[in-house]
């Protein structure tokens, strides 16, 4: 399950459990719609409370993400898994962000608060 917020040129994903397939349409929906009417975004990704999340989501992020290279300007995400945390520096290859990983919420959103 995702809870998502978004704010001016930011969305906040936090995921509870699995990540899902549906999960992540729903996230790219409010992503593209920002980027629509916003231009290049934020991203604030907590998935420190996800359990697990499925393999055709790990290859929509890697589609989504060469398809907006140019759409977010920086991506914090928070973990405490290293699978995670490899993840989001391979996405980096793909976007033209600053990808920075968080073990401490508050941090992450007030790295995203800097460059605001």
């Amino acid at each position: 399950m995702i809870v998502i917020d978004h704010q001016p040129s930011r969305v906040s994903v936090s995921v509870f459990g699995e990540f899902t397939l549906a999960d992540y349409k729903e996230f790219e929906e409010v992503v593209n719609y920002k980027i629509k009417f916003e231009g290049p975004v934020d991203l604030y990704f907590d998935l420190s409370q996800m359990a697990d999340l499925t393999i055709d989501v790990a290859w929509e992020e890697v589609k989504f993400s060469r398809a907006h290279a140019n759409d977010f300007k920086r991506v914090a995400v928070v973990t405490d898994s290293e699978w995670v945390t490899w993840s989001a520096w391979l996405s980096q290859t793909f976007v033209n962000a600053d990808v920075e990983v968080f073990n401490d919420a508050a941090e992450a959103k007030a790295w995203l608060e800097e460059a605001a």
